[in-house]
């Protein structure tokens, strides 16, 4: 599996406006919610996806991806490896074409459902990172 160019995800960064969270926690010490916030502040939506919350960063959590009923431009997940064929599943069934896994976050079955279902998938890349290096805001 091969990410993108970095052309390609400073364009991908660049161009969404709306990243939805899945498994983003409402602790201010996980990561998930650390880098959410950092996004947040330099100007995306954040739509946060875990069925155990009702909230995180202002934002009204959803149970799953498919509850989500607005443009989605970017999938970031902040799950175990494992899970991501079951999320990759639920990212299908949506309107987005970008998955996003955090970094040490790798699943070849995810990856290889994914491209066959046209979508762009980072894997093992921190997005917040990513947006430090690549994007010049």
């Amino acid at each position: 599996m091969q990410n993108p160019s970095n052309d390609q995800i400073r364009e991908i960064l660049e161009n969404a406006k709306t990243i939805a969270v899945v498994g983003l926690s409402d602790n201010p010490e996980k990561t998930s919610y650390q880098i959410s916030k950092i996004m947040q502040e330099v100007g995306y939506r954040i739509i946060p996806v875990n069925p155990m919350v009702d909230e995180v960063l202002g934002e009204k959590s959803f149970h799953s991806l498919a509850d989500i009923n607005e443009p989605i431009d970017i999938i970031n997940v902040f799950r175990r490896p494992e899970y991501l064929p079951e999320v990759a599943r639920d990212a299908a069934q949506t309107n987005c074409k970008v998955f996003w896994a955090q970094q040490g976050i790798v699943n070849e079955e995810a990856n290889d459902f994914l491209t066959d279902k046209g979508f762009t998938v980072i894997m093992d890349l921190c997005i917040k990172v990513a947006h430090a290096v690549l994007v010049k805001r």
